[in-house]
This record gives C-alpha cells, sequence and structure tokens, in this order.
C-alpha cells in the first residue's frame, strides 16, 4: 500500500505532455577515491533547486481548473520539463530520490573511505558498496561467479533434486499487503507476516511467481504490441543464453523459445492481479501435508525442506489455483525444460552483478523495451540502490542522523495528531454509519501504531557476510541473510514496531494487518514538507500522503481487518453494503479514464488507492483547517489558503512518464497513474468553491455523484 508510486494524466494537452520522450544529461559526475574505475556522483549532496510555496510558474492558467486540474496546476511545468535519459518517469517524489540517492551515495562512500573495524556496519556498507563499484575487477572476473550455479543446476538428475533446487531458491521477496509486491522471479515467493485470523503470530505466505515479464497479460494478451514486446523478450532470453555460455547460435533462439514456452505455461495458471489483491481470495491456509494432495507434481516434502520450512505446518496459499497449477506443471514438463529454465533464470537475476555485457543486455530489454528508458542509469546510482537493498536500515540510520532534525520529527508528529483527529471527527459525522461500527472504527484508529522518520530500533546486520570484492556472493548472501531473518520471525510475537520501508525511501505506508503506519524520514522534506512555506503547503503535499495512509486502514481491504489487525467482520450488514456502493461508485469513476484510446484505468484494480486518496485528502482538509481553529489559511501568493491547499496537493503529483512505462503500470500497478489522482479534487465540495467549478466543466460532478466514502 505505498503511496508514491509512478503515475499518468487525463486530458488530450497532459497526455501528450506526458508522454514526451525527451532526454537530458544527468549533471556532472566525480571519480570517488575509493574506485577510482567507477563514475560517482557529485561531490556535494546540497538540495536540488526548489519553489517555496506553490509553483506559480508551473501553472498553465490557459486550462481551467475546472476541466483539468492536473494541467492547471502543472502544464507548464510538464512542457519545460525533460524526463532524464535514464528515467522512464520524472516527477517531484523523482526529483527528491535523487537527491537522496546523492546523499545516501555520500554516506556510503564516507563508509567506504573510513578505516572501520570488520564487522561493523560501516565497514560492511562500505565494502558492499566498494565491490559492487569496482567495475574492472567484475570484467576480469567474467561469468566465472555464476559458474558454480550454473553448474549445481546441470548436475539435477531426477524430480526430488528439482525441487530441492527450487526450493533453495526461495526468497522473502514478496510483500501481499504492505509494499504490495506481488512479483518475483523465483517459482514461488514467501512472505512472512501476521496471520490474518491470528495477528499475534506470523505465518508463513507462499505467492505465485516464475515469470520473466511484469504479469501474466504479458504473454496471454493477443494484441500486436503484446506480440512484439515477447518477440523482443524471446530474444533477450536467447541473448543471455549466449552471454551466460549455455548455448551458442541458432541453438540459443530454439533454447530461448522453449524456455519462453514454460514461462507462458506458468502465465497461463496465475491468477490476475486483481485477484490477487483480493484478501478474501488470498487467505487460504493449509497444513503441509495439503500439498501433495492439492498440489500434486512437485516433491513438497524436498521443496520445504531445502527451503528451511521442513517442521514449518500452516501456511497461506495466496493464489491457490496457481500453486496447484505450478506444481502440475514441474511433473509434466521435462526435467530438462526445467533445468535450461533454472539456468537462464540464474544468469537473469545475477545479470546487475556480472560483466557489462550482461548488464547492457538486461538493460536494452527491461530498461528500453519494457520502461522506454533511453540510457542506463549511472553506476553510481545502481550501487546505491543495491547496498541499500542489502543494509537498508544501516543506511538508514547514518542518514537519519544528519539529515532528519528532531525538530521536523516533532513537526511531523504533531501533523499525523491532527490528521487523526481530523478523521475521527468525520467518522462521528457520517450520517449513513451505526454508531456500534463507529465505536468500532474509531477503535481502530485509536490503536494505529504510527512511526515517524525511523523504527524505534534499528536492524541486526551482525550476520550478515560481506566479503570484499564479491559482488555477486554479497547480494546473494543478503537475500539468504533477509530470508533467514523473516523465517526466525516464526514462532516469535509479533513486533508491530518492525518497518518495512528504510528512513531513507520517498515513500510510505500502511500495514493492515499490524495496523501500523511507516513514514520514512526521506519522504519528509521538501517539495513534500518544508518549514520555510506556509503551513497550508504542507497539508496539500505530505498532509494528503498522510491522510491517504490512515485511510488504508478503512479502504476496501483495510476495512476488513479490525483494530487488532485480524480479518473480522466488525461492520453491520447495512453500513458495509453502504460502503461497498460507496467504493463501486469510485470503481465505475475511474473506468471511465483512458490515459490512451485502448487503454482504459482498471477502476478495480486500482480501488484501494483511490478510495484512500479521496478518503485522504478530506482527512488532509479538515486537519488543514483543524490547524487553524476552523478558519481558511491567510492568502500567499496571490492565492487563497483553500487554493494553496489543492494547488499543493496537485503539484505533489506532477510526472512525466514515457508510453511503456505507462502502460506497464496501467496493467500491473494498484495505484492509479498521477493526473486521475490528482482528479481525487472532483469529489471534495471545497475544491469546487477554491475554483468556482462550474456545471459542463469536464471535472465537474454533480453533487449527488460526488464518492464521500469516509
Amino acid at each position: 500500500m505505498a503511496v508514491m508510486k509512478s503515475r499518468g494524466r487525463h486530458s488530450v494537452a497532459s497526455l501528450l505532455a506526458l508522454l514526451a520522450l525527451l532526454s537530458a544529461s544527468c549533471g556532472p559526475t566525480a571519480v570517488p577515491p575509493a574506485v577510482a574505475a567507477a563514475k560517482a556522483p557529485p561531490a556535494s549532496a546540497a538540495a536540488l533547486p526548489r519553489v517555496d510555496g506553490i509553483d506559480l510558474a508551473g501553472l498553465d492558467r490557459s486550462i481551467a481548473p475546472g476541466d483539468d486540474f492536473f494541467a492547471y496546476a502543472n502544464g507548464t511545468w510538464l512542457r519545460r520539463t525533460e524526463i532524464p535519459a535514464d528515467r522512464s518517469s520524472y516527477g517531484a517524489s523523482d526529483i527528491l530520490t535523487e537527491l537522496t540517492a546523492r546523499r545516501t551515495a555520500e554516506l556510503i562512500e564516507e563508509a567506504a573511505r573510513a578505516k572501520s573495524l570488520a564487522g561493523i556496519d560501516a565497514r560492511k556498507i562500505g565494502d558492499y558498496y566498494a565491490s559492487f563499484m569496482d567495475e574492472a575487477a567484475v570484467e576480469a572476473k567474467g561469468v566465472s561467479p555464476l559458474r558454480p550455479s550454473l553448474d549445481r543446476i546441470a548436475a539435477i538428475s531426477s524430480a526430488e533434486g528439482l525441487a530441492r533446487e527450487l526450493g533453495g531458491g526461495l526468497r522473502a521477496d514478496v510483500d501481499v499487503l504492505n509494499a504490495t509486491n506481488l512479483y518475483t522471479g523465483n517459482l514461488f515467493g514467501l512472505w512472512v507476516a501476521q496471520d490474518l485470523d491470528d495477528p499475534g503470530r506470523y505465518s508463513s505466505f507462499l505467492l505465485q511467481g516464475g515469470l520473466g515479464l511484469p504479469d501474466r497479460d504479458y504473454y496471454l494478451d493477443p494484441s500486436p504490441r503484446m506480440e512484439e514486446v515477447r518477440k523482443r523478450y524471446r530474444a533477450h532470453i536467447a541473448a543471455v543464453l549466449k552471454l551466460a555460455g549455455l548455448a551458442a547460435g541458432a541453438e540459443a533462439d530454439s533454447r530461448g523459445d522453449r524456455i519462453f514456452d514454460l514461462e507462458r505455461r506458468i502465465a497461463a495458471v496465475h491468477a490476475s492481479r486483481v485477484d490477487s489483491e483480493d484478501v478474501l481470495k488470498g487467505n487460504n491456509h493449509w497444513k503441509r501435508r495439503d500439498f501433495a494432495v492439492r498440489a500434486p507434481g512437485l516433491d513438497w516434502l524436498a521443496f520445504f525442506g531445502a527451503a528451511g520450512l521442513g517442521e514449518q505446518d500452516d501456511f497461506v496459499v495466496w493464489q491457490p489455483g496457481a500453486v496447484t497449477g505450478i506444481s502440475a506443471l514441474v511433473s509434466s514438463q521435462p526435467l530438462e525444460a526445467w533445468k535450461k529454465y533454472l539456468a537462464f533464470r540464474e544468469a537473469e537475476r545475477s545479470a546487475s552483478f556480472l560483466p557489462k555485457a550482461f548488464v547492457d543486455e538486461k538493460f536494452a530489454f527491461y530498461g528500453k523495451v519494457l520502461s522506454g528508458t533511453p540510457a542506463l542509469r549511472d553506476r553510481w546510482k545502481r550501487g546505491v540502490e543495491t547496498t541499500g537493498n542489502a543494509l537498508g536500515e544501516a543506511i538508514g540510520r547514518l542518514y537519519v542522523e544528519r539529515y532528519f532534525p528532531a525538530a521536523e520529527k516533532a513537526r511531523a508528529e504533531e501533523m499525523v495528531r491532527n490528521e487523526l483527529a481530523a478523521f475521527a471527527r468525520r467518522i462521528d459525522r457520517l450520517d449513513w454509519m451505526a454508531p456500534e461500527t463507529k465505536a468500532r472504527a474509531k477503535a481502530k484508529l485509536a490503536a494505529l501504531k504510527v512511526g515517524v522518520g525511523y523504527p524505534d530500533r534499528w536492524r541486526d546486520y551482525s550476520g550478515l557476510e560481506v566479503v570484499a570484492g564479491d559482488p555477486l556472493g554479497n547480494a546473494r548472501r543478503a537475500k539468504l541473510f533477509e530470508y533467514r531473518r523473516n523465517l526466525a520471525k516464526l514462532g516469535q510475537p509479533v513486533d508491530r514496531g518492525e518497518w518495512v520501508m528504510d528512513p531513507q525511501v520517498v515513500n510510505a505506508v500502511n500495514l493492515p494487518a499490524m495496523n501500523a503506519l511507516n513514514f520514512p524520514a526521506a519522504m519528509l522534506q521538501p517539495p513534500f514538507f518544508d518549514p520555510a512555506r506556509p503551513v497550508v503547503a504542507d497539508y496539500g503535499a505530505i498532509g494528503s500522503v498522510i491522510g491517504h495512509e490512515i485511510s488504508h486502514s478503512f479502504d476496501d481491504q483495510g476495512a476488513l481487518f479490525d483494530a487488532a489487525g485480524r480479518l473480522a467482520d466488525w461492520w453491520t450488514k447495512e453500513d458495509y453494503a453502504h460502503f461497498q456502493a460507496s467504493a463501486e461508485q469510485l470503481i465505475r469513476q475511474f473506468d471511465a479514464y483512458r490515459p490512451l484510446p485502448e487503454l482504459p484505468v482498471n477502476g478495480r484494480l486500482t480501488v484501494s488507492e483511490n478510495i484512500a486518496d479521496v478518503a485522504g485528502l478530506a482527512a488532509a482538509y479538515d486537519a488543514y483547517r483543524l490547524s487553524m481553529g476552523g478558519k481558511e489559511a491567510p492568502a500567499s501568493q496571490g492565492l487563497s489558503g483553500d487554493q494553496q491547499f489543492f494547488l499543493s496537493y496537485a503539484q505533489s503529483w506532477r510526472k512525466k512518464l514515457r508510453e511503456p512505462a505507462l502502460r506497464q503500470l496501467v496493467l500491473t500497478d494498484g495505484h492509479a497513474l498521477s493526473p486521475y489522482r490528482v482528479a481525487t479534487v472532483r469529489n471534495l465540495d471545497a475544491w469546487y468553491d477554491a475554483f468556482s467549478v462550474q456545471p459542463g466543466q469536464a471535472l465537474y460532478l454533480a453533487p449527488a455523484e460526488r464518492v464521500r466514502v469516509w
């Protein structure tokens, strides 16, 4: 349920701007002492250019707010802004992410230069980053780091051996409810989280996986555009096989086709993205003994034993049809087909840590073909990302010590308190909700555990081994460390204070089963949170994010969980029917949007996020008024207080997208594109008054048509 993912547009004017394929340089680079052969960020991580208050120069006053509020608020910015060549999208969150990456890179390089004792976190951070950045050493090793894994796969000689290989590759790389990450390139993915029926204990959630393309639709959609993507993907598979020495010439093409055919068969049994986001369809409890009966084909005893789950008796199978179908494929498809598939997947997942030819081939497909991105990111940016994936909270600890002052933490916590109070008042004012449902809703609100900036307890990385000069091995050990850390939760009390995002991440999240929220430090800075501008602008930007995450506890999925995080029915029948009717109204509203003529928004896929946007923006507006004693904020920059609030909201979502990235997001992302998120304003009465929106304008909704969820 993260909020700052990529998004897109509504009217013809802003669609043209969004889909413009522009390029720009990524700025100057410097060479750090630690790694002379690799590019690095500029020596100074000074703040990027910013505007205090509302960006008046970014407005397009030729567009009426009531016709296209996204384009009105951002039209000039859209025309003048180029998407950097190494990005598939660019907007407010990306600008802040760039600043945070530069700051983080400096912290990492300081750790790399420090003469720290081996074993402490700073030394691990430095060694991990420096090992990745030493491109000359990576080139010199060639494919040798990959060879032991390929040899192990080649030696598989039985169904039991195949099951052990599949189980040994299981990783904690998916997240159903928090980050809504439903993709894993492994055949299955594991999520260890609170049991939805008994939130006092952890359960093992098993999810579908095994695809190289983003979603089942990429394999099954018969459109010419998707057929071209599939053609390019088959060529990519063949290229990787050649680079890894697994096949040559026409044999690589033939083997690539067979690997693709196996992935297509896997995709055919996958659950859809909409079904995968349905909690009630996913909460399927199986005993370990059930797998042999319900999903025959895979040697589950060998699989779970290799996965370290041999003693685990209870599982939640999120997509049972897919688990059954994939298991059947394990026995029905030839062993040699599976070995070829596994060898390719191993080379593919290792590509970022192998010589440049692997990196370039992976980018040529995943960057250029799937996302439309012209240029590969500088190596230092990729180094920051992979080091953060391995040692995120250790880096986060360094980040908050330097960049997140106590005063800003306190200011953000006050804003959270105001938003919670505003949401409680909104519950009290609901004329359709029964008193007993209101009481339970307010109890859930009161029980929310809100984390601001960083966790109360930092993660212990003492068990993670980082070896200088071994980038691929470091990445593998980091994933295994994270997997084992998650397995260690099983049988332990649930820790509601655990964070699922690092402090240096520009994002925010609601944890429905924990009934908790995380607001990382990197999100709590300009342009979202700025002590130098009128506070009403903060409520429009970060306030809407806070309201959004609070509202996730009461969206179509969050509303299914009680105050303890238990999947339970706490509504009266009449109240829940009213709530569902409002959700259906919002689904129809978003179904009507078409980013491209042949590509409609999926209102059902995005309904959870859309409910949170509507309710969150309304709560943020009420909280801003509450902070002003019920009055409108003072005028500033020639704008009324309410105009500042709504424009700050709209400008916080400014974003440009390349067309391939836009298509991928519409198919796979539970968030709507940015212009449609901004169009949420059409459901708030105050917006109509602030901008004199009249009947006949494109965004106008009659009062009865405005969705009022909470």
